[in-house]
């Protein structure tokens, strides 16, 4: 449908969302379902024999029969806390016993967020041979997956990933921040997005802080084709022009997964500069008034709204919020 009927005379407009809005969700549905109707049980079917025939091109790794738990490991884990953090946020469950899914972070302090040299992918080709059966995967957040490491490997591939800067232990983090090229690459953004992401980068450069906050994803895009899913962000920015300058819109309450939800404008766009204070003044506002520290960013921002975070932030409510207020100006 978004073929048929997509905006091909504006390469501004050109995405499905103007479409759906255009159209109006209810007509584009509707449209889906007519095309539907004359396409199904067509020649174009997949049925299950095909599904399984092409299933059947796609070999597995062959996993060796491990134990669920590894005793190096947990010793490793005992004695090295830097170890312990890395493991605690960058390395995910596997369906084999034994095995693990280990994230390269790509979003060292820094650097643009996403970004790999050459000499590091060279390297990291060579630990996927040795480490995850020659399979590298990219993930939506823009960082490297090793989808089959061994759990006896993890503390050997954490020694080796540590001098090549991929090791942040920052997966699900405040610092962990998809961002589209922005202005600095794109020709259709508006404003820039990397310089933003670094500063917030190195605002939050305290790793025992970003682990008190906990999980909080941000979103930053350069315009509103929003290559950057800054709508889906815990917290998500914007960025726009205005008669030469760019300004930056501030979200919040997005979130992508099984509770999806799109984030709320918070009010007027903020310049360049004042985005790492506006973020940092929206996360004093959830360490505030959050309910334990298990709920999370997005948890607080559904309970209470949006308005103790906007009242802040734009001076409305001159309560002075001191409780955790201090810790990044002593970092």
């Amino acid at each position: 449908m978004y073929n048929r009927y997509g905006r091909r005379d504006n390469k501004y407009k050109a995405r499905i969302k103007i479409l759906v809005k255009e159209l109006t969700p209810e007509v584009f549905a509707q449209k889906v379902e007519e095309e539907w109707s004359h396409l199904k049980d067509g020649p174009a079917t997949l049925i299950e024999e095909e599904v399984q025939r092409i299933e059947g091109r796609f070999t597995r790794p062959v996993y060796a029969r491990l134990p669920p738990k590894d005793t190096f490991l947990e010793a490793m884990l005992t004695a090295e806390k830097a170890f312990a953090n890395w493991h605690r946020r960058n390395v995910h469950p596997h369906k084999v016993p034994g095995y693990a899914a280990v994230t390269l972070s790509l979003k060292r302090t820094g650097s643009a967020p996403g970004d790999v040299s050459a000499e590091q992918m060279d390297a990291i080709a060579s630990l996927a041979e040795r480490y995850s059966f020659g399979e590298l995967r990219v993930s939506h957040e823009q960082n490297l997956i090793f989808a089959d490491v061994c759990a006896p490997d993890l503390h050997a591939l954490w020694r080796e990933i540590r001098p090549l800067g991929l090791s942040t232990p920052n997966i699900g983090l405040l610092t962990n921040i998809i961002a589209c090229p922005g202005g600095d690459f794109c020709s259709l953004a508006n404003a820039k997005s990397i310089p933003v992401a670094q500063a917030i980068q190195r605002r939050f450069d305290d790793l025992d802080y970003l682990h008190d906050i906990g999980e909080l994803d941000l979103n930053i895009s350069g315009c509103v084709n929003s290559c950057g899913h800054h709508h889906i962000g815990h917290i998500g920015v914007l960025g726009g022009d205005k008669k030469g300058e760019e300004f930056y819109q501030i979200s919040i309450g997005g979130a992508q997964g099984v509770h999806a939800s799109l984030g709320t404008v918070i009010g007027p766009a903020f310049a360049q500069d004042q985005v790492p204070d506006i973020v940092e003044k929206l996360v004093q506002v959830y360490l505030e008034e959050r309910e334990g520290e298990e709920e999370r960013f997005i948890d607080t921002v559904r309970r209470i709204g949006i308005e103790p975070f906007k009242d802040y932030v734009y001076g409305t409510n001159h309560q002075t919020r001191r409780r955790n207020s201090g810790h990044l100006a002593a970092a």
